[in-house]
Formats: structure tokens, sequence, C-alpha cells
């Protein structure tokens, strides 16, 4: 038979062969011993992008990057060397890029030639699910919170995987968990509802987020913020729940740290006025119920300046932190304890029964606050002066109580050491000419009644205009003209002296403009400053726009705070210290030697002048023989190479000690009252002075 007719039935075998090659779903193909390609199936075309009659005209080798050649030519020589099959991961080229395949080889013998009949599978997506899984596994490690993932598996959860944030968080490894209910983590008689919560949550199917205590492997407790997330199977069944763990224990002692620093004094501890008006209006509310009484008590300690002023503030805070302990050991765990602030202590006793029960209570406070208390082996006297309200005899609610009580314990001022008064309607009269001089003063200022008065500050030696010091004084309508002692302290304590403070700025600014047009471009001006106001964070910034305002010279204001004020807290005194260097302006320090003076204190800080109190000065006798206490500050002035000022210099004997001892300055009325802006024009046409 002619080589050239086939056979018909070869012919159908033949097409029903490459019909089952191209429905497989990989690459089919059959390669000879010289590795090039007898058979093949469409997707090899497909996949090498090559058409029939490249594929038979290039060798095998060529389809692949040369970093897989060799691996592909050792499995090919395998095949043709033994009978069993060979598989093999390489890297197709197709159009410039690699995609990763698994090659399935094995040997055919046909005619007595030997084949390779092979099939390739493109692992390409396998590859991206397993970069994926692989990026989630990272995260998963990666993530600050713990992840916990359980099976459901009736009554329990048994845990399948954690990651190590969980390790950490909890204290237990990965195979400490495994196989456990997540429940063994639980803090045996803690937040028990909310465990019920998330329990129902679990079986009914549902996410949750909750906030509970679990105790790490150490035991310790902790705050564990829980979201819960069911996962579903194919088929939408629960089979999984996915929890996510943040320890929130650090940001629950944070907010615990807040509550606590908003309701209570930083210094004892005690409540604040926040806490103790919830807490009086609770012993009200209760008194009313229980028809008993309430008392509220204000204690005011006695001499408590002079233990600062005399051991320092130190031993002062000492003293308070001991007061407020000794309070809360003689009261009932009911009882309320607070600091109002300063010296000031507020008790509230719900509950009273009759008046003699809140005696005796009274008794056992003043035997607890006056036992012996010794500061480095030095008695320390504390006593205290009580004002006491009752509910519902003297008022009603939490500022009247506080009002009467305040009102009892100023008249108890009265009486002495360790005096306890009741309120009476007629103490009533004390705290109403308080709210009278402050409703005055509110309009004296609405008024313009407040005006300067300025004093000069000379030279000791020859009399030379070296600065003005500006004094406030009030018009009054009714009682003529107030000086600062009779109505400063009630405008310190009701806060108008900030209002005040801020008038004087204004009006200092404005007479050193004054003073330029006249021709007295350097001369300075002072103003006194109160605690009250430099302790404002806006107190320098105040100042810094006010100067700014009116075009003034910072070196020519300068500020005079008494040492009293400025001592009372040194890391206060040398940060405004500091702020007012970095203005330009001067800082004085007013009354010095009025009291006990921290040299070393003094010395830290930047001052640029010292006032000398004048007790000092008003030692000096008519024939100079007597000044131990002037010529002393002024020794300590010389020491720290700080100018001193004597104040209240009166008579000619004064004048002439203090230019013996080197006094630079002085002022009084031996230089000059106290003028109003006009007079002291005239008085400097009249000295000439420029």
């Amino acid at each position: 038979m002619d080589d050239s007719v086939k056979d018909p039935a070869s012919q159908v075998g033949a097409s029903l062969l490459c019909d089952v090659m191209d429905v497989l779903p990989g690459t089919f193909y059959v390669l000879n011993e010289a590795g090039h390609f007898v058979l093949w199936n469409q997707q090899v075309e497909r996949i090498t992008g090559r058409e029939a009659a490249q594929l038979r005209a290039i060798h095998m080798l060529e389809l692949f990057p040369p970093a897989d050649r060799p691996a592909i030519a050792q499995a090919f020589c395998d095949v043709f060397e033994r009978q069993g099959m060979v598989q093999v991961e390489a890297h197709l080229l197709v159009h410039g890029r690699q995609i990763p395949f698994l090659f399935c080889g094995s040997r055919l013998e046909a005619d007595g030639q030997l084949f390779l009949l092979g099939c390739g599978i493109d692992l390409s997506s396998h590859y991206e699910q397993k970069d994926t899984l692989e990026l989630r596994e990272r995260a998963l490690h990666a993530v600050n919170n713990g992840v916990v993932i359980t099976r459901c598996d009736g009554a329990d959860n048994p845990i399948v995987y954690v990651n190590p944030a969980f390790e950490r968080i909890t204290g237990y490894s990965l195979q400490e968990a495994l196989g456990r209910d997540s429940r063994f983590m639980a803090a045996p008689g803690h937040d028990n509802v909310t465990r019920a919560h998330l329990a129902a949550a679990i079986a009914a199917r549902r996410p949750l987020t909750v906030v509970l205590r679990n105790r790490r492997k150490n035991g310790e407790l902790y705050w564990n913020h829980l979201s819960i997330t069911p996962v579903r199977d194919r088929h939408h069944k629960v089979s999984h729940y996915v929890g996510i763990i943040e320890d929130v224990t650090e940001q629950r002692q944070r907010m615990a740290q807040l509550e606590h620093q908003v309701t209570h004094d930083a210094l004892t501890g005690l409540a604040n006025r926040t806490l103790l008006r919830d807490r009086i209006e609770h012993a009200i509310t209760s008194a009313r119920r229980s028809g008993l009484s309430a008392a509220v008590i204000l204690l005011d300690l006695n001499k408590f300046k002079e233990i600062n002023d005399t051991l320092g503030h130190d031993a002062g805070d000492q003293v308070l932190c001991t007061v407020a302990q000794r309070l809360q050991d003689a009261v009932r765990d009911s009882d309320t304890v607070a600091r109002l602030g300063g010296d000031e202590f507020v008790l509230v006793l719900p509950d009273q029964p009759d008046l003699r029960y809140t005696l005796g209570m009274i008794s056992r406070i003043r035997r607890e606050l006056t036992a012996r208390f010794d500061i480095d082996g030095h008695p320390v006297p504390i006593d205290g002066s009580m004002g006491v309200a009752i509910y519902p005899n003297d008022a009603d609610n939490f500022a009247a109580l506080l009002r009467a009580a305040d009102a009892a314990m100023y008249e108890g001022k009265r009486g002495g050491a360790g005096a306890v008064h009741f309120y009476s309607p007629e103490m009533t009269t004390a705290s109403a000419s308080r709210v009278r001089m402050e409703q005055a003063l509110r309009e004296a200022l609405r008024h313009d009644e407040i005006h300067l008065a300025l004093q000069p500050n000379v030279s000791v030696a020859d009399g030379k205009l070296l600065g003005l010091e500006a004094l406030l004084r009030w018009r009054h309508p009714e009682l003529g003209e107030l000086l600062p002692g009779e109505f400063l302290p009630d405008a310190e304590s009701n806060g108008l002296i900030v209002e005040l403070g801020r008038r004087v700025v204004e009006r200092a600014c404005s007479l050193l403009n004054r003073l330029d047009d006249l021709g007295y471009r350097n001369l300075p001006v002072s103003i006194n400053v109160s605690r009250r106001e430099f302790a404002r964070a806006d107190y320098l910034p105040y100042l810094a726009g006010k100067m700014a305002q009116h075009g003034v010279d910072p070196t020519r204001l300068k500020l005079e705070v008494r040492e009293a004020q400025l001592m009372h807290d040194p890391e206060q005194a040398r940060k405004l210290c500091a702020g007012v260097r970095k203005l330009g302006l001067r800082l004085s320090v007013d009354q010095f030697g009025g009291g006990i003076t921290d040299l070393y204190c003094l010395r830290s800080l930047t001052v640029d002048q010292l006032k000398m109190a004048p007790a000092s000065v008003q030692e000096i006798c008519p024939h100079g023989q007597h000044g131990a206490l002037a010529k002393t500050m002024l020794d300590i002035g010389h020491n720290l190479n700080i100018p001193v000022v004597a104040t209240a210099v009166e008579t000619q004997a004064q004048r002439d000690f203090l230019a013996a001892h080197g006094c630079p300055g002085m002022q009084g009325r031996y230089v000059s009252d106290p003028m109003t802006p006009g007079a002291l024009e005239r008085w400097l046409e009249m000295r000439g002075v420029h």
C-alpha cells in the first residue's frame, strides 16, 4: 500500500486524540529525545504565545529563563533514564514575563522510539493565594492587638490560633492556648454581667464589643477591650469566632487618675470643691429621706501663714497633709473631708440624729487635730477655727450651707484659737459686708473711681530722680479716698485684683507715653503685682501685648512683687523671672526683709532691685545709732550685687544713715508723698528734672 494513503481508522484516532488533548485544562505535550515538540494541545500555543510552526522549530529549553534551564534539563534526562514520573517547578517565559508552572513528565515508548509525555499546570493563582495568606499572617504577627481564633464546638470554643501580640498581652504561648476555651483567662468575681452578655452573644452567633478584666499568666489583672466577630463557612454556618484583644489597662488607669485629679486636691488627696458639691447635695438628699440632719463644718487653720514664713513652704505642705490625714481619721467612712484651697478644709457629716451627736463628732475632730505634731524635731502647734452650718435649720442647698459655715467660721476667728461657732442669722452681716465691698469695687472699676498716685524714687546720694512707683487710690463716693490696704485684701480674696492690676498696666503705659511727651524718655515706672496675677498663664502675654499696643520700651516698666508672695513657690518664681527677663522687663522684690528671707532662693532668681520693708527704715532712730536691720538688708543687697531701695523714708536722720551705708535709692515722705499725675508734672517742672 502506498505510504501516502492513510488508514482511515488511524486518521479518526489521531483526530480524537487531538480533541481529547485540547479539552485538558493544562498544557499537554509530547517531546522526542532531542527535546523538540512532537505533539501538543492548544493550551501550549495559547500560554507560550507561539504558533505551531514556531513550536516545531524551537528546542523546549528556549521556553525557560536561563536560571531554570539546568533543572529542566536534569528532569528531562531523568525521564528517559527511568520509568517513574518526574515533577519539577519552573518559570515559563511568556512575552518577557515569567509564569510559575508545575511540570510532570513520564517516558513513553512507541514504534521503537522514546518520548516524554508531559503536562503543565499554571501555579500563578496558587502563589498569589499563598502570598496573600503569608501577607495576612505577617499582618497578624505585626499588629499590636491580640488576635485569637476559636472554633465553634458546642459549649466550648477551643482556641485554634493566637498571634504574637496575644502571647505578649496574656503571657500565654500559642502551645499553651491551643485547644483551650478562652474563658480560662477570666478573672473570677469581676465583670460577671459583662461576661453574661458575652456568652449570650456567642450563643446567638452575633458580634459584640465589651470591656472586661482578665488575668495574665502571672496572675496580674488587666483591662481587655474585646471585639468578637463570627466567621461563616461556605455553607453560611458560623464555624469560627475571631476575637480582637486590646490591652487598655494604662488607658483605664489614666482615666481613673484624671477623674481623681478633677475631683480631688493634688496635695492632700482630699475631695476638692467639685466633689464637695456632690457630697453635700447627697447629704441633703439623704437627710430629706431619713428626717435626720446634715452638718457642714468649715475649718480654717490658725497662724498657718507664720508656719509658711518661718519654716518654709515644704513644712507648710507637710502640715496640710497631716491635717488632712487627721481629719480623715477623726470622721466616719460615710463622712467627707475636702480642701477648698490654702488652709481651708470642709467636713460634711451626713445623718446627724441630734446636736449632741454633732458636738461629740466636733470634739473628736478637735482632739485629733490638736495632737502633738513635730517638723524636724520641733513641735508645731496645729489648731483651727471652725464654723458649723446645719441642714435644714441654717440653709437648704450647697451654696447657702457653705456661706453659712463660712460666716460662722469668720465669727469663730474672733473667738480665739480653737473656737467653734454654729451659724446664726446675725453672722450674715459680716458676710454681707464682704459682698458689699466686692460690689462697690466692681462699681468703682465701672465708674473709673480707681486712679494712680505716683511716688518718686530718688538717689540717696544726690537726690537725682531714679523712677516712679505707681500706687492705687480709690475715690470712694462716701468714704473719700481709700488707701490700698483698705480694699486690696478684699480684691485679692474675691479675684478683682486681676482686673485692678490690668487697669494699672493700662494707665502705667499711658503714663510712660505722657512722660515721653514731657521729655522724660528714660524714666522708668514700677507697678505692684500680686501672686494671683502673675500666677496666671496669660499674665506675661497680656503685658507683652499692652506694651506693644502702647509702643512702650519694656526696660522702662518694672514689676514689684512682695517677697513673701514671690518666695511662696520658688519654681513659679523662677518661671516668672525667666519670663520677665525674656520680655525685657525689670523685676523688683518689694517688702524685702519684712518676713523670713530665703537667701538661697533669692540668689537663684534674676531680680533687678530689692525694696527694703518700711519696718527696717523705721528702726533707724533720729541720731542714726540703731539701724541694724536696715544695715543687714543693705549688706545682703551688696553681697548679692542687687541695688536696694529704702521705702517709707521720713527723716533726715534716716536719709543720712542710708547714705552712710551705701543705700543707692529711697522713697517716702522725706522725698515726696504720692502725687496725682497732674501734681507730678508740676513737681517735675519745679525740680527741673530731665
